[in-house]
């Protein structure tokens, strides 16, 4: 059963039933405990409520002050597979218990010239997992292009700062765009870690770990074509204010030496480190 233009609402489940095991709900088959209301629909997990409106597809809490005090805020994750389906870009987004099927979201991504082929909702404990499998509008191709992805990945952590404006205490962005900057900031000195690993005698894998900040994954690629390494494919995770990103990489079609390892090392390093450094010094 498709969610457009219907108004659902979802049994309480108890939080023993959501934790005793994995449930699955599509979004694009029949729900056993959806049923049709007149006035909206509704996520409910405990406390929380997410509803949207009869005449548009934003998503928005509501909950108590007293929820408020007993709950802390979540921390905020969106991660960007490319390397589990050879036929789509996944895109998975989870914030605690707040989040459930982001027709809102599902819209923003239609925005931007893409097709959600097929959405699920998971629950693993008390952490639900809204999962999209994007491709592109009308080719059904998956996503390629970083530029293309890192507005995906920012359009997500925008559509999240403006329906739970308490994520932005957790998330890099939040700084910027947020009503409520993150009290504790990365130092990114510290918080780069780059590594580069065998994946193979035709790749290799780099993995790299730093402060996030819009842009940060066309920086990341820039950097790698500048000393022409190749990126194969692709795991963007961001973590609150943490991005940890792997890359199956290689060099005309072979794994990176030691050598060029330790270069592609040294220039992510260096520009990771200053973000406020522009193209000219180079």
């Amino acid at each position: 059963m498709a969610i457009t233009n219907a108004f659902i609402s979802s049994s309480i489940i108890p939080r023993s039933k959501l934790s005793s095991s994995h449930s699955q709900i599509s979004l694009f088959e029949s729900i056993t405990h959806i049923s049709l209301i007149r006035d909206g629909f509704g996520f409910r997990q405990n406390k929380y409520l997410l509803r949207a409106s009869i005449d548009s597809t934003k998503t928005v809490g509501s909950y108590s002050s007293s929820d408020q005090e007993a709950d802390s805020v979540p921390m905020p994750i969106v991660l960007i597979d490319q390397d589990s389906d050879s036929d789509a870009t996944i895109v998975q987004l989870s914030f605690g218990d707040r989040l459930g099927a982001l027709i809102d979201t599902m819209k923003a991504l239609k925005d931007l010239g893409l097709d959600v082929a097929k959405g699920t909702v998971t629950t693993e404990g008390s952490v639900i997992q809204t999962k999209f499998f994007i491709t592109h509008l009308g080719t059904a191709r998956k996503v390629e292009d970083p530029d293309m992805l890192e507005r995906i990945r920012l359009t997500i952590i925008n559509n999240l700062l403006k329906y739970h404006p308490e994520s932005s205490e957790r998330l890099a962005m939040g700084e910027a765009f947020g009503i409520k900057a993150p009290e504790k900031k990365l130092d990114v000195d510290i918080a780069t870690h780059i590594h580069v690993k065998a994946d193979g005698p035709k790749r290799s894998l780099l993995c790299i770990e730093t402060a996030d900040r819009p842009g940060l994954l066309l920086e990341i690629i820039k950097i790698m074509a500048d000393i022409n390494v190749n990126v194969e494919s692709a795991e963007i995770d961001t973590e609150g204010l943490v991005a940890k990103d792997t890359f199956h990489v290689n060099y005309r079609g072979a794994a990176l030496n030691s050598s060029l390892s330790q270069v592609l090392i040294n220039c992510l390093r260096y520009y990771l480190r200053r973000p406020e450094t522009d193209e000219d010094s180079y």
